[in-house]
């Protein structure tokens, strides 16, 4: 047959509160229907069985069901008809039923002899996707679901219908592998006017903003950590305040250690809209791509995550040690690295075992990470000889043991 045959005319149905018949209550059937309650359609099914869960529907009072074989007059006042058992003859019964009515109907078995086709349908913001795919639903699905990857990530987009309403967005970047990133926060990054970037945040995305999107790199502040968060909340205020959307990347999570929070109360204080866009947080993120549980049955079933950019004797340091040593389960450490032996110190002078093991991280995620295991007695020593340098996380505990059996069998 020539591709002329099938050519078909896409539309939009508006089921709501029309009559849709449904024959068979497989696999397929499962798979239709919440779509079409969804769209509001009176839903009727004929089948002498039903799955699980379209039981469930039924019982919920969501869609009508005759338990029965297929009966002629089961069309009458239908809309639109999906013949949907395992059986060709049933199905050709629905199919002339549905033909003398002028009920388009999807055929389950052969959609050669059907007179309509589903499509491969998603959803985003209002924007609803369907693809046919020429009888091939695997390409169907594979171009609907990268359309919507696009249209979620920004990349797809009507540049004058993304959102250009002022404001700050707080967006957490994750560990720095852009495939970690979510899906609203790669959304925020194409709609954003200006883009005010962290040293540690996912530098590849940057290469995909739009031309016109003012990139402001704030790791090139002048240094001194007061004066440079107080420079970066002018900067993202100052520019809201002028019309603009701001998103602020940054690193892991905005409120883990990223210092967000003053960002979110400085805008308030401002009068400016501000909403936030959470990361993958390092110290959870980090040990699990290098395969490194943070908790495990038996081990640990607690963790705590610490700072530790000031050593234990700093006069600011707000970590007790001491209570920390004496905690059950994981230590995780973010900033740590220059502080690493001190901190060791302090929690075997807390009564950690100087046995206990150790992993560092480093340079989690990207195509540099490595792992350096090592215990709290000899964590000096490793550092130095393995040449750490940040970023790094630090995990402490037997859960690193669980991982690394061999190295500490």
């Amino acid at each position: 047959m020539s591709g002329v045959e099938f050519a078909t005319y896409p539309s939009g149905l508006r089921l709501a509160g029309r009559r849709v018949v449904v024959v068979g209550a497989g696999q397929v059937a499962q798979r239709r229907i919440p779509a079409l309650i969804a769209a509001g359609a009176d839903v009727y099914v004929v089948s002498p069985q039903v799955t699980p869960a379209i039981e469930g529907l039924i019982g919920a009072g969501e869609v009508e069901w005759a338990d029965r074989g297929f009966r002629d007059d089961d069309l009458d006042g239908a809309w639109y008809v999906i013949a949907a058992t395992d059986d060709h003859g049933v199905n050709e019964s629905v199919s002339r039923g549905a033909e003398s009515r002028r009920i388009f109907c999807v055929r389950a078995d052969d959609a050669t002899a059907a007179t309509a086709w589903t499509p491969a349908v998603g959803r985003h913001a209002g924007v609803t996707v369907a693809v046919l795919g020429n009888r091939d639903p695997r390409r169907s699905a594979g171009v609907r679901d990268e359309i919507l990857e696009g249209l979620r990530e920004g990349t797809i987009t009507a540049r004058h219908h993304r959102d250009r309403s002022p404001g700050v967005v707080l967006v957490g970047g994750g560990p720095g592998d852009p495939e970690l990133m979510s899906v609203a926060g790669r959304k925020a990054l194409m709609e954003a006017d200006v883009v005010v970037a962290d040293r540690l945040a996912p530098r590849e995305l940057l290469g995909e903003l739009p031309a016109d999107v003012e990139l402001i790199d704030v790791a090139k502040l002048p240094r001194g950590r007061s004066a440079q968060q107080e420079e970066i909340n002018r900067i993202i205020v100052e520019r809201a305040r002028a019309g603009q959307r701001v998103v602020r990347f940054k690193g892991g999570d905005n409120f883990v250690f990223g210092r967000g929070f003053e960002e979110v109360l400085a805008c308030r204080e401002a009068g400016v809209p501000v909403t936030v866009v959470p990361g993958l947080t390092s110290p959870i993120a980090v040990p699990a791509v290098a395969g490194i549980p943070v908790t495990h049955r038996g081990v640990a079933h607690a963790f705590t995550v610490l700072s530790g950019h000031l050593p234990p004797e700093h006069p600011d340091s707000l970590v007790n040690w001491k209570a920390v040593a004496g905690l059950d389960g994981t230590i995780l450490l973010m900033m740590a690295v220059e502080n690493a032996a001190a901190i060791a110190d302090a929690l075997v002078a807390g009564g950690r075992p100087a046995a206990t093991p150790v992993a560092v991280v480093c340079d989690g995620t990207m195509p540099g990470e490595r792992t350096v295991l090592s215990t709290l007695g000899g964590l000096q020593a490793d550092l130095a000889s393995a040449q750490v340098r940040p970023p790094a996380i630090i995990v402490v505990g037997d859960v690193v043991a669980i991982a690394h059996p061999g190295h500490y069998a």
